[in-house]
């Protein structure tokens, strides 16, 4: 999934890519008129003047005017951005002809006037600089860690850059004082944990990343006046934001519902999408079972197969995975371990002309900093959109240092060696790497910043399964039935989003669900718990999207018959950018 939670766009830019263009995109270009440019140059118009308000962003999009400050996060600016927002949704009503716009100049007005609702939305119905303290935490570290390790410029400018824009924590720490109001525990607890981290990256980390003399300047004398910000910052955190924190995580049915419309952008009630999610839930089982039964008098020779009910179903199930889930490596080694299954998946795609893959490779395994862990076991962080020539970053968690050896146990079985290669399959290639480069092969600027997590998301479970379809792994049934189970994973992650905030489910009762129904192992379930509780909606993007794409991967199949090609039908959805998922059957007919 990608990181950075708060005005993040996961966009790759790829113009050096020896990716195709789709032929799509040269049709759009003739139809492109007058004003669809009058469009674009507005939206170039806002997203400068965006850059220069918020300096985080500008640097997340690529933009480095703005490398050397952050952003001022006190209330009253705050008021300003919304001021922005309303006046922006004036501006494009009065100025832009809706009915003279080409097709896709059609797709780009809606996707931006949708943006800036949800984001006015947000700030009246779910605004995390009042409830969530983990959203300071990304201007204290994740945007001086952006500034080291993604992006192009040159060493030594990034390192300038990253000493001026220390300098502004301290103000970050007091716009936090005075924006959080009465965050839920668990999010306040969660910055604790992560603001020692950002401690720990300025104490000494820092210097690693930026290839710098430990000690030396231009970083030394910033990083001590912030450091000491940080653990002042810390003392407050735990002494007087904690026992205050009480505020409700759950957001409701009503504000769920409504959040999870805008936040899908699909045509999909939040209702149709548990329902939905159920049922699959169901089909997903079934067909593990098929492949547990294969494999059942393998793993347990001369032990009778158990009756086929519900209960000997789950069972046998339950039994294949965990005998399966010993072949894991350790701890210390799941970043080599992640490392590893790169070249055997490239090397699959380009033989079966899957899709074109970027080159260069700027995909980079890393090991995910502490300051960022809490939420996920991986991410995939792309180059910005305007800085092509950029790292994008596949980071991957080892579990915590604190948990006990029964629970790292328990997490290195879920993460096994299969499951290693599916999750790189989801994150990196074909999965989320490869699919925001091609996203910014695509023309339109508003795509490449207003992108849709549905879609991105939807991409990368879509390919786990049509890579084995295709003859990853040579048939190997554990690897088949390790990606049903992160596919489940997906189903029920829809499940839990909405029992959680809407149907007030309990912990005992989620963990059921995600050991029980989704065959997770202790250590992933605690994990998903927290991350349900940390977010709302989010966690209903990878059903929603992968739905999408394979019921149209399937109609598109139906209808071009004996002409279909696999892979230039990944080339072809790829190429219209990372939009909302309800555009993609009028785009890929």
């Amino acid at each position: 999934m990608s990181r950075f939670l708060f005005l993040l766009a996961l966009l790759l830019g790829a113009s050096f890519m020896t990716i195709p263009d789709a032929p799509n995109n040269a049709v759009a270009q003739e139809k492109k008129n007058a004003e669809d440019t009058r469009l674009a140059n507005l939206f170039q118009t806002y997203l400068d003047e965006e850059f220069q308000r918020h300096p985080y962003f500008a640097t997340q999009q690529g933009n480095h005017e703005f490398d050397d400050m952050l952003d001022d996060l006190s209330p009253e600016a705050r008021k300003k951005d919304v001021e922005v927002a309303r006046n922006m949704l004036a501006t494009l009503a009065k100025e832009i002809d809706f009915k003279k716009l080409s097709g896709d100049g059609e797709i780009d007005y809606e996707i931006w006037t949708h943006a800036l609702k949800y984001s006015l939305w947000v700030v009246e119905n779910n605004n995390r600089f009042e409830f969530d303290p983990r959203v300071y935490g990304e201007y204290i570290s994740d945007s001086v860690f952006l500034l080291l390790t993604q992006s192009s410029l040159p060493r030594g400018r990034n390192v300038e850059n990253a000493a001026k824009r220390i300098k502004f924590i301290p103000k970050i720490v007091e716009a936090a004082k005075a924006g959080l109001k009465n965050p839920p525990k668990v999010l306040t607890e969660i910055a604790i944990k992560r603001n020692l981290g950002a401690i720990s990256f300025y104490e000494k980390e820092i210097y690693a990343f930026a290839k710098e003399i430990p000690g030396s300047e231009p970083l030394a004398t910033p990083c001590k006046a912030a450091v000491k910000a940080l653990k002042e910052y810390q003392s407050w955190l735990e002494k007087e934001l904690l026992p205050k924190s009480t505020g409700e995580w759950r957001i409701g049915k009503e504000t769920f519902a409504k959040k999870l419309e805008l936040e899908l952008d699909a045509g999909l009630t939040a209702d149709e999408v548990v329902k939905l999610a159920e049922a699959e839930a169901d089909r997903v089982e079934r067909e593990m079972y098929y492949f547990a039964k294969q494999l059942w008098a393998k793993l347990f020779p001369g032990k009778a197969l158990p009756p086929d009910d519900a209960v000997g179903r789950r069972f046998t199930i339950k039994s294949v995975m965990d005998e399966l889930g010993k072949d894991h490596g350790k701890s210390e080694e799941l970043v080599e371990d992640a490392k590893k299954t790169v070249e055997k998946i490239k090397t699959f795609i380009r033989d079966k002309k899957i899709l074109a893959l970027p080159d260069p490779d700027t995909c980079k395994v890393v090991e995910m900093p502490e300051f960022q862990r809490g939420f996920s076991v991986a991410y995939l962080n792309p180059a910005p959109p305007l800085d092509p020539k950029a790292n994008s970053l596949y980071a991957v968690a080892p579990p915590p240092k604190e948990w006990t050896p029964a629970r790292v146990e328990t997490f290195l079985r879920e993460y096994n060696t299969p499951m290693l290669q599916i999750l790189t399959i989801h994150e990196a290639y074909p999965g989320h790497y490869v699919q925001l480069a091609y996203s910014n092969r695509c023309p339109s600027l508003v795509r490449k910043i207003l992108y849709s997590g549905v879609f991105a998301e939807g991409w990368a479970v879509y390919t786990e399964q049509m890579m084995l379809d295709q003859g990853y792994g040579d048939g190997d049934l554990s690897l088949r039935l390790h990606q049903l189970k992160f596919y489940l994973r997906a189903v029920i992650n829809a499940i839990l989003d909405n029992k959680m905030h809407c149907a007030n489910m309990t912990d005992d009762e989620a963990m059921k669900l995600l050991v029980e129904r989704g065959f997770q192992t202790e250590g992933e379930a605690v994990g998903k718990i927290a991350r349900a509780k940390q977010s709302s909606t989010q966690l209903s993007t990878y059903f929603v999207g992968r739905t999408a794409f394979y019921r149209l991967r399937q109609d598109v199949q139906r209808k071009r018959g004996d002409l279909f090609d696999l892979g230039k039908f990944h080339e072809e959805v790829l190429s219209h950018g990372t939009l909302p998922v309800k555009y993609l059957p009028e785009l890929v007919k």
